[in-house]
C-alpha cells in the first residue's frame, strides 16, 4: 500500500493490518499527510463543553464557542486538503446547552465521562438554558470556508440516554453532515439503499436512503466516553468510498472507523491525541476479521 510506505516513516505510527494510528494532535498530524490521500473522512470531533479528555489545549474545552468553531474549521481545512477531488466528509456533531455559568459538573454513575472539572461561560448573546445550535454553527462555518454542504442527516437514537428534565423533550438525535470538497464527488447510493415499506410492511424493494437514520447507540467496554455505533459508520463508509481506498478519522477515539474500514475492505488512517485511547483503539481493531468482499 503506497500510503503506508509514506506514513510509516514516523516513529509514532502503530501498524494494525491496513489501519495506521498516528498519535498526536490532529492539527499537527494532518499537516504531515500528502494532498489528496483519502477518498472519505468519517469522524466525530469532541463536542464543545461536554467532556473533559484531560489533555492540554484539547478541542472542546475552549472558553468561547467561537474559538471552538475556529479550531475545527482549521482541522477540517487540512482534511479537505488531504481528500481527493471527489472526496467526502461525514461529520457527526452534537449540540449542547449553556451551562448557566456553572464551573463544573458532578460525576454521573451511569456515565463517568460526563464528569467535568470545567464549564465554559454562557456564550455572548445567549442566555442560561439556551440550546446553543453548535452543529449548524459549525456547518455554516465550514460552508463559508469552502466546503459544499450537501446533506443534513438526523441520527435518531431509539435507545437514547434518559435526561432528568421536565421542561423540554429529551434529546434523542444528533446531526451528521455530508460535506464535499467539490460539486462532483463520489456517493454510492446503491450501497446504502433502505427497504421500501408500504403500509408498515416491506415489499422486497428498496429506495434511496432517507435523511433520518434510526440507529441505536453502542457501548464499548473500557471506554468512558461515547463511541460511534458501527452501523452509522458503515453507512458513511459504504456511501462515501470504494473497497481498497483509504478512510480518514482525525479523532479516532475507540477506533470504530478503523474497525469498520477493515470489515468493509478499506484502509484507514486514524489520529488520536491520547496514548491510552490509541492503545484502546489498537486493541479493538486487532479483534476485527475483515469480511470477504
Amino acid at each position: 500500500m503506497a500510503l503506508a510506505g509514506r506514513i510509516t516513516q514516523y516513529d509514532d505510527v502503530m501498524d494494525q493490518g491496513s489501519v495506521k494510528i498516528l498519535v498526536g494532535d490532529a492539527r499537527e498530524k494532518l499537516r504531515e499527510i500528502p494532498d489528496e490521500t483519502f477518498q472519505c473522512c468519517v469522524t466525530s470531533p469532541p463536542y464543545w463543553g461536554l467532556r473533559d479528555y484531560d489533555y492540554e489545549q484539547q478541542i472542546g474545552a475552549e472558553e468561547k464557542i467561537e474559538d471552538y468553531i475556529s479550531n475545527l474549521v482549521g482541522v477540517f481545512r487540512e482534511v479537505r486538503r488531504t481528500l481527493r477531488s471527489d472526496g467526502v466528509l461525514w461529520l457527526n456533531i452534537g449540540d449542547s446547552y449553556t451551562s448557566g455559568n456553572r464551573k463544573w459538573r458532578a460525576p454521573d454513575k451511569k456515565n463517568e465521562g460526563r464528569a467535568m472539572s470545567y464549564r465554559p461561560d454562557t456564550p455572548d448573546g445567549l442566555k442560561p438554558k439556551d440550546l446553543i445550535g453548535v452543529p449548524w454553527k459549525l456547518a455554516f462555518a465550514l460552508q463559508a470556508d469552502g466546503w459544499y454542504l450537501r446533506s443534513e442527516v438526523i441520527w435518531h437514537k431509539p435507545n437514547c440516554q434518559p435526561e432528568s428534565v421536565r421542561d423540554r423533550p429529551t434529546r434523542s438525535h444528533e446531526h451528521v453532515f455530508l460535506l464535499t470538497k467539490s460539486d462532483k464527488y463520489f456517493y454510492d447510493h446503491d450501497a446504502v439503499k433502505e427497504p421500501a415499506v408500504v403500509n408498515g410492511q416491506t415489499n422486497g424493494k428498496s429506495k434511496n436512503r432517507r435523511s433520518v437514520w434510526n440507529i441505536n447507540t453502542e457501548g464499548f467496554k473500557g471506554a468512558h466516553f461515547a463511541v460511534f455505533p458501527r452501523q452509522l459508520v458503515r453507512l458513511c463508509i459504504l456511501a462515501g468510498s470504494t473497497p481498497g481506498t483509504t478512510v480518514l478519522d482525525p479523532f479516532l477515539g475507540s477506533g470504530t472507523v478503523g474497525a469498520v474500514a477493515l470489515e468493509t475492505g478499506r484502509n484507514c488512517i486514524g489520529i488520536e491525541m491520547k496514548e491510552d485511547y490509541a492503545d484502546m483503539a489498537r486493541e479493538r481493531i486487532s479483534q476485527v476479521h475483515p469480511r470477504l468482499i
